[in-house]
């Protein structure tokens, strides 16, 4: 299962995939600290950034390897193994849920209930999804190479009528560009990361592998240079529990 595919690299994932802008996170929860789950929180790289701007924060992980990272990093949170569809935590007990980069491998159908149910009146359910810049040339030339992820593509989606209905209403839309500097090798152990190189076969992942390496050897705007700047946006999708 690709959504359960992450724990084998936790480290790897912990150390070299983005953070979200911070101006982000603030339009999903405001400024003044309130109480929130992080659903599908990985390895507690959208978790830290909440500690660090005072949040009461709660995680739930499905995945025991990307738990036992997350715990590691952030000893003091309240955190339990449960899957999104499951979430074991009181009715109405929460001002906030958010999902980073998780929330296309939830079951949405049982998801968005459970989601529903642990937030307050008026409580704020906020997924997000940082998704690579394809209107830089070589990110596109990038993504010909390695394909679209499931969180690129149902970031692009998300947005139409109903999609998280009939359990919240229409949602809010945000996007925050930003950048994150890397070079070759992390460019590399980026992709290695992904669920469809965790997943692939050792020859899948040698083609994968050389055939990125092809690329940052000879594009123009990647070929010799030590760093350089991989654009993202952040969707935030901001809603309401009425």
């Amino acid at each position: 299962m690709h959504a359960l595919s992450f724990g084998q690299a936790a480290s790897l994932y912990d150390a070299i995939r983005p953070s979200y802008p911070d101006e982000a996170i603030q339009y999903a929860l405001g400024t003044e600290p309130v109480h929130v789950v992080d659903i599908g929180a990985g390895t507690g790289l959208l978790s830290r950034q909440l500690v660090a701007q005072g949040h009461e924060l709660t995680v739930v992980e499905p995945d025991e390897g990307m738990l036992s990272q997350l715990r590691e990093n952030l000893p003091n949170v309240k955190s339990h193994q449960a899957p999104a569809e499951e979430i074991p935590l009181a009715e109405n007990s929460l001002d906030a849920a958010v999902a980073g980069q998780a929330f296309h491998w939830f079951d949405p159908d049982k998801a968005l209930p459970e989601i529903k149910r642990v937030l307050r009146p008026g409580g704020t359910f906020a997924p997000m999804w940082n998704v690579r810049d394809e209107s830089v040339e070589w990110v596109t030339a990038m993504s010909e190479v390695v394909g679209t992820s499931s969180a690129d593509h149902t970031a692009a989606i998300a947005s139409q009528p109903g999609f998280f209905g009939p359990h919240f209403e229409e949602p809010e839309l945000k996007k925050f560009r930003h950048e994150y500097q890397i070079n070759g090798d992390g460019l590399i152990k980026l992709m290695q990361s992904r669920s469809y190189y965790l997943t692939a076969d050792e020859k899948g992942k040698a083609e994968l592998t050389a055939k990125l390496e092809e690329l940052i050897g000879t594009h123009p705007d990647l070929r010799g240079k030590n760093t350089f700047a991989l654009p993202y946006v952040t969707y935030v999708f901001k809603m309401i529990n009425r």
